[in-house]
C-alpha cells in the first residue's frame, strides 16, 4: 500500500503563510534544498489544493533548471479543486470530487509514496480521516505574528508520534510525525 505524507513549512508561532499570504520568511538554503531533493526522489505523485497548485504552476515551469525543478515539472500532479475547470501545468490532473475517496483509491494502487506540498486546507481533513501516514513539519526559526495556521479546522484531538528530527544549520528543524 502506498503512503501519503505532507511536507509543510511553518513559522515557530504556527503559521504556514503570513496574514497577506506572504512567504518571504521561508528559510530556503542548500541544506533545505537537500531535504527537498531527497523528498522528491522518494515520491511518484504530488498532490495539491487549488491555491498551492496555482502558486506552484506560476513558478516552476519557468524556474531555473535543476533537480528540484525537473521533479516539480515532470512528476505526476493531482489537483483537488471544486472551482478550477482545467489545469495546464505539465503532468497535472484535476479532481473535482471528494478528495478522501480519490486518495483512498490512490493509496491502494502500486507505487511509491505520495506527498502533499503546502495545501493545508486539503491536508487537515485528510489528517482527521486517517489518510495521512506522515506529517513533516518544517519549523522555520521566525515568529511572524499572524497568518494562516498550519492546521486549520482540526476538530478532534489527534495523537501523533515523533519519529525523527533533523536540525539544519539555519536553525530550521524538520519534524517527522506519524499517526498514533
Amino acid at each position: 500500500m502506498r503512503r501519503l505524507f505532507v511536507s509543510n513549512m511553518v513559522s515557530l508561532d504556527g503559521f504556514f503563510e503570513g496574514a497577506h499570504k506572504e512567504l518571504d520568511w521561508h528559510t530556503a538554503d542548500e541544506e533545505f534544498f537537500g531535504y527537498a531533493k531527497e523528498m522528491l526522489r522518494s515520491v511518484d505523485t504530488i498532490l495539491f489544493g487549488r491555491k498551492t497548485y496555482q502558486l506552484m504552476a506560476a513558478y516552476w515551469p519557468s524556474a531555473a533548471e535543476d533537480e528540484i525543478a525537473d521533479k516539480m515539472n515532470n512528476l505526476p500532479k493531482i489537483v483537488f479543486s471544486r472551482t478550477l475547470k482545467k489545469v495546464g501545468w505539465k503532468n497535472s490532473r484535476l479532481i473535482s470530487g471528494e478528495a478522501s475517496a480519490e486518495i483512498s483509491r490512490l493509496k491502494q494502487q502500486p507505487g511509491r509514496d505520495m506527498v502533499i506540498l503546502g495545501s493545508a486546507s486539503l491536508a487537515a481533513p485528510l489528517l482527521q480521516q486517517g489518510l495521512i501516514d506522515e506529517y513533516r513539519v518544517i519549523v522555520s526559526p521566525v515568529l511572524i505574528g499572524s497568518g494562516n495556521p498550519l492546521f486549520p479546522r482540526i476538530t478532534q484531538r489527534l495523537k501523533l508520534t515523533l519519529k525523527q528530527t533533523k536540525v539544519l544549520g539555519s536553525g530550521t528543524v524538520i519534524l517527522y510525525y506519524q499517526k498514533g
